[in-house]
């Protein structure tokens, strides 16, 4: 079975954790897996916004395989396959599959079907726009093994939360159901459990028909800008805005609207 499963339709691309049985468990090999897939989305022209899920109703991803992820990273067990060795020798692949520190370029979707917990939440936490089923549970529980969430959530936490609201969640390993993320602002919406992928693909692709161009600036600007003093932040805004001024796409959106008929973008 492969744990994670890469498809591409049309504009959209979705990468799936597909190991059900343990909750969609990250181990080393997952990890590499996704680390790829990411990296295979990020240089495909084609594609120009990315959907990321979990197999089955459950979990989007509980976290981090406790067997055999932690005593990797711990060194309590030696490396035994291709996957035990390929993780120890690139650190990095750990950061670009929870999409930490490691920019996609495209805006990402989290179809969150189930719950998203400790290297999971991580995960959402590294995402654009999330959609969450309404049975979906939420928190970073490594204070509870004794291990810190190191897949970025004491910097981004306190940022796309509330310092107080991120400090309860990091310091009690305590989950929250998706009703009370999306009050906390975490969460763009939360539906039924069978809706989560519609709601998600159709997000996707509604995104993916604007000029990309146009699209990944926008996401640059906003990411990039967070945390500068304002007359800072709008100088690098005009660095970002300035190359989608001058592409052809910027010319078709007008001109479309002009001729009432459907804008046709070409990424150029």
């Amino acid at each position: 079975m492969n744990k994670v499963l890469l498809e591409k339709t049309g504009h959209v691309g979705l990468v799936t954790i597909n190991r059900p049985h343990v909750r969609n468990a990250l181990d080393p090999e997952t990890l590499c897996i996704m680390a790829d897939a990411f990296e295979d989305l990020r240089g495909d022209n084609m594609i120009r916004a990315i959907v990321v899920t979990g197999t089955g109703d459950k979990a989007f991803s509980a976290g981090a395989d406790l067997g055999r992820l932690i005593p990797l990273m711990s060194g309590a067990r030696e490396p035994e396959d291709e996957w035990d060795r390929r993780f120890k020798a690139n650190p990095d692949l750990l950061h670009r599959a929870l999409l930490r520190g490691y920019d996609v370029g495209k805006p990402v979707i989290a179809a969150i079907n189930g719950s998203a917990i400790a290297g999971g939440m991580e995960l959402v936490q590294g995402t654009d726009l999330r959609i969450a089923a309404d049975t979906a549970m939420f928190g970073v529980q490594e204070v509870n093994w004794a291990i810190f969430p190191a897949g970025g959530s004491t910097v981004r936490l306190p940022q796309q939360l509330t310092m107080p609201r991120a400090m309860e969640l990091l310091l009690t390993g305590d989950l929250v159901d998706a009703s009370t993320a999306y009050q906390w602002g975490f969460l763009n919406r939360v539906v039924p459990a069978s809706e989560v992928m519609g709601v998600a693909m159709e997000l996707a692709e509604r995104i993916a028909g604007k000029g990309p161009i146009a699209v990944q600036a926008i996401r640059r600007s906003a990411r990039s800008c967070v945390g500068f003093p304002e007359d800072k932040a709008l100088a690098m805004e005009l660095e970002f805005a300035a190359p989608v001024f001058a592409s052809e796409d910027a010319r078709e959106g007008p001109r479309s609207f002009m001729e009432k008929r459907p804008a046709v973008y070409h990424g150029k």
